[in-house]
């Protein structure tokens, strides 16, 4: 690549949305015809959700995957308190909100769509799979949303949805401290009622959060964080934590901004991948007048911030198929373009394109076999969370359990196609010019960020799988063996992932249950993405989605032939209990 790299807007290889297969994922999977039957979700019309489902997608492609490339390269830069993104990305920010795209699946009364969540799915989704970095900007947005619809009061959603819903402003969540990853409970960012002056009834914050992604920009007008700390009088630990929302701009009694509020980026992290996302490390009360407002009740904070957590992890696992098709589209793309030896066996010896060898085959086949189903998997989650939403207990509870499957399984799928993607290109993938790596890298935050897999794993076996006394996912594994009996390597897998989860709450102890999570997580995906799959088939066949009438069939039989019985294998990780783990001292280990 020549030296004008670093100012080329082209991706690097020509990028077109999946729209056929979103469209059958979105009627197939998320049943968003029956989504519209209902009073709230009327709008959501066939016309409606394929003009949304193609609009998105030409946008994506117009004004956010040319970006993607210069991102990588050059990132986000702190310059004297301001973080700087290269040329472009203000302009497409700007369009993306003007065209009314963050808007999808807020609420109404506050200047939102209020269409499915199913379709905010397939926003992210393509501006994700478009520049995954860029796209982080909204997704964190949605969240903020989601925990103010919520918990906020009605002063507070009058104060600040109006803006956030229309995306210009963007809103944050600050969980994390220096000392306090995972272990949210150990935070020391502390808020201190104010109880004279104008800013009575409000909070003084101070504290230090990191890994704040999109925690400083000047793409939006303002930034809106919402901030865990603890009152003076707090009990220890998580039961003592308040959320608070800590605009960056003070806003005024007519909604216009006011001075800047006592917070900043004090650095930007160095990563690994995703260059064009500032993750910030942030410093609020530093004068001691940083203002925050309470945000439901005192020490209900993370109930109310896992509100926003959950939406984020359905939306990082939403990633992992973002990240899945790009890194697929690279590697089609250079194997048909890559010529080189002559097809194994062919009395033609003449080269060919790598795509005609089968090995070649084999890894492009499996990528799109995995991405297909993560997202069939990730819609039929989507199509759960909506229906809770119209009222379904059942629905939501199941969309709960699906939650860290999604998520934890997702992203683990689309690390895998993404290094499959490098392999594709052999030497050329480990060279940053061709750009195969930036999809490997980038992938590599998902299973860390928004709990990582391993706590989704254990979110599913220590709450989830106890909900209803563990017949939601009985019920769930139920459903795959009735709907699927002609398939039986997949009724097997239902059937094996119904026995380990009696066991888990039975009889295994919780360091077992634990030990075994993270595989008994990935049988319980494969198994509901498989189903969701065998369902796609079979619209296929039946007409609905003629334009995949020749794929379908093939990337649903290679899942069900060649990763639903591989995924069996894991059952004996799943009951292999925790002693052999805990056989050596950590002396010992460490030796």
């Amino acid at each position: 690549m020549g030296s004008n790299a670093k100012r080329t807007r082209q991706p690097v290889t020509p990028f077109a949305p999946a729209t056929q297969d979103q469209l059958l994922a979105i009627r197939v999977n998320a049943g968003i015809a029956e989504l519209a039957q209902s009073e709230r979700f009327a709008a959501a019309e066939e016309d409606m959700v394929e003009a949304i489902v193609e609009g998105v997608g030409q946008f994506a492609a117009g004004e956010f995957a040319p970006l993607n490339r210069i991102g990588d390269l050059e990132g986000a830069v702190l310059e004297n308190g301001v973080v700087r993104l290269p040329a472009g990305f203000a302009e497409a920010y700007a369009s993306y909100v003007e065209q009314g795209w963050n808007a999808i699946a807020s609420p109404m009364e506050f200047g939102g769509q209020g269409l499915p969540f199913t379709l905010a799915c397939n926003v992210l989704e393509n501006l994700g799979t478009a520049n995954m970095a860029f796209n982080l900007l909204p997704m964190l947005s949605v969240g903020a949303i989601e925990a103010l619809e919520h918990h906020g009061s009605a002063a507070l959603q009058a104060k600040y949805l109006p803006k956030l819903v229309s995306g210009e402003w963007s809103g944050t969540m600050n969980l994390t401290e220096p000392q306090a990853g995972s272990d949210v409970g150990a935070l020391r960012a502390t808020a201190v009622p104010i109880t004279e002056g104008e800013h009575a009834g409000s909070y003084r914050i101070a504290g230090q959060k990191i890994y704040i992604t999109w925690g400083e920009h000047e793409l939006a007008g303002n930034i809106i964080h919402l901030v865990l700390a603890r009152l003076p009088d707090a009990p220890e630990g998580s039961a003592g934590i308040s959320l608070f929302v800590v605009p960056k701009y003070h806003v005024k009694a007519d909604g216009s901004l006011g001075p800047r509020n006592d917070l900043r980026c004090v650095s930007l992290e160095h990563k690994l991948g995703i260059n064009a996302s500032p993750t910030c490390v942030m410093s609020y009360g530093d004068n001691g007048e940083c203002i925050g407002e309470l945000v439901g009740a005192e020490n209900r904070g993370l109930m109310a911030m896992f509100t926003m957590m959950n939406n984020a992890r359905i939306n990082v696992g939403n990633q992992g198929v973002q990240i899945g098709e790009r890194a697929l589209q690279q590697a089609m793309h250079y194997a048909r373009e890559r010529v080189q030896s002559a097809r194994a066996g062919s009395p033609d010896r003449a080269p060919v394109a790598i795509i005609e060898h089968p090995d070649v085959r084999r890894m492009l086949l499996r990528m799109k076999a995995l991405t297909e189903a993560a997202r069939a998997l990730l819609y039929y989650t989507a199509g759960q969370v909506d229906r809770g939403t119209l009222g379904n207990d059942t629905a939501k509870r199941r969309g709960d359990v699906l939650v860290p499957m999604v998520k934890a399984w997702g992203t683990d799928t689309g690390i895998e196609i993404a290094g499959l993607g490098v392999q594709i290109h052999g030497g050329m993938g480990f060279i940053e010019e061709t750009g195969a790596a930036q999809h490997y890298r980038d992938a590599r935050i998902a299973p860390i960020y928004e709990g990582t897999n391993g706590i989704q794993a254990a979110d599913l076996v220590t709450r989830k799988l106890g909900y209803d006394g563990g017949g939601i996912y009985a019920a769930l594994m139920a459903d795959i063996a009735r709907d699927c009996v002609e398939e039986p390597a997949l009724v097997a897998l239902a059937q094996d992932c119904t026995a380990i989860a009696e066991w888990m709450r039975d009889t295994a102890s919780l360091d077992d249950r634990l030990a075994g999570s993270v595989a008994f997580c990935t049988m319980s995906a494969v198994a509901v993405a498989g189903w969701q799959m065998v369902l796609q088939a079979r619209a296929v066949a039946a007409g609905s989605a003629p334009a995949l009438a020749a794929t379908k069939p093939v990337t649903t039989r290679y899942f069900l032939d060649h990763v639903v019985p591989e995924t069996r294998g894991q059952k004996a990780a799943a009951t292999g209990g925790a002693r052999l783990l805990y056989a050596l001292s950590a002396e010992q280990l460490a030796s």
